[in-house]
């Protein structure tokens, strides 16, 4: 294990602990307006796989209607999307319960974001390597498209990151996450979805890695 990794540990824990105590009146009042707006429970919980594949619960505070679908219609992710859960997304306050998972040590602040447990099975052998270190909040496929970036794109910023993590790119991502933040960018990719599912790489069997092209722009 690289050295910086216990440190990145150390680091993660504390500063998860400070800013639980720092942001608990906004995720307060979050709770309260999320349960004013509509039925369901204040937070999201789902299964996704963390460092090495292993199933966590990711935790989030909901942003969108329990219900799927209306007049024998489903509804899109924009469609259930209330107005409190779209002001938590574009300030990024729904991330905020994530904390809990960083003092657990199943997410860092700084990672590849935990997808989708079904996309395990979609992923080439190359893809599979944002496994080898512990999931984040923000990455470097996050400050660089975020959910405007093709899946093979996201995926080759997360392997570049696996192979060239160090203190100061994390800290390079922390602020141009704020950033970032701050002007609303990236939130999502279209009118009606969040982001598009992956399904599975193209000539699976073909697929390249392109990460040493990725280079982190100082």
């Amino acid at each position: 294990m690289k050295p910086y990794l216990i440190i990145k540990r150390i680091l993660d824990f504390f500063c998860a602990c400070i800013l639980v105590i720092v942001a608990s009146p906004i995720m307060g009042l979050a709770a309260v307006a999320i349960k004013l707006e509509s039925e369901g429970p204040i937070l999201f919980k789902q299964d996704r796989p963390g460092k090495s594949g292993n199933i966590f619960k990711v935790n989030k505070f909901r942003t969108m209607k329990i219900e799927v679908e209306k007049n024998g219609k489903m509804l899109s992710d924009m469609e259930r999307m209330t107005k409190v859960g779209s002001i938590l997304r574009k300030s990024s306050i729904d991330e905020l319960p994530q904390l809990i998972n960083i003092i657990r040590g199943e997410m860092s602040f700084i990672g590849p974001r935990p997808l989708l447990v079904q996309y395990l099975d979609h992923y080439s052998r190359e893809q599979m390597r944002r496994h080898e270190v512990t999931p984040g909040i923000s990455g470097w496929a996050q400050v660089n498209g975020r959910n405007t970036i093709s899946w093979e794109q996201k995926f080759e910023y997360d392997v570049w990151y696996v192979d060239n993590i160090s203190f100061l790119l994390d800290i390079k991502i922390i602020r141009m996450t704020i950033v970032n933040v701050l002007n609303r960018k990236d939130i999502n990719n279209s009118e009606d979805n969040t982001m598009s599912y992956f399904t599975n790489n193209n000539n699976k069997e073909e697929y390249t890695s392109r990460t040493s092209d990725l280079k982190c722009q100082n």
